[in-house]
């Protein structure tokens, strides 16, 4: 073997090295990318259903207590209409409220939305640099 060769073999060998690190070290950043998405989508998600919760607690509570206070107020006068009435009222609050959760929800970001971002961004620059 000359001394010719034995350099270009470490050159290559080198070069192999190289890309492996380089490759390394991109899974590793797409990962802990990944891992970030995914934890802010959780921390999201369980502070929404707290939030969600907690809200509808208290709105269904304070509902119950006006209902209550507004049927004993007119018990005397028109007691089924105002049953009726604030039937009628919960109901369509109801559905309001049900459609503009789902709306929310629909608007929320996708998960891994940057990590997918990324990994294109990753795809088109190979992209680009094999047609060279």
């Amino acid at each position: 073997m000359t001394e010719e060769t034995k350099t270009e073999d470490e050159g290559f060998i080198a070069s192999i090295k190289s890309l492996a690190v380089t490759l390394l070290a991109l899974t590793r950043t797409r990962l802990e990318l990944l891992s970030t998405d995914l934890e802010e989508g959780w921390i999201r998600l369980v502070s929404l259903l707290i939030t969600a919760f907690v809200a509808l607690f208290c709105l269904c509570f304070g509902m119950v207590l006006l209902a209550i206070f507004i049927i004993v107020l007119l018990w005397d006068t028109d007691r089924l209409l105002i049953l009726g009435s604030l039937t009628a009222v919960f109901i369509t609050a109801g559905i309001v409220l049900c459609i503009l959760a789902v709306r929310a929800l629909k608007a929320m970001p996708r998960l891994f939305e940057t990590s997918i971002i990324e990994l294109t961004k990753d795809q088109k620059q190979l992209d680009a640099d094999d047609s060279v």
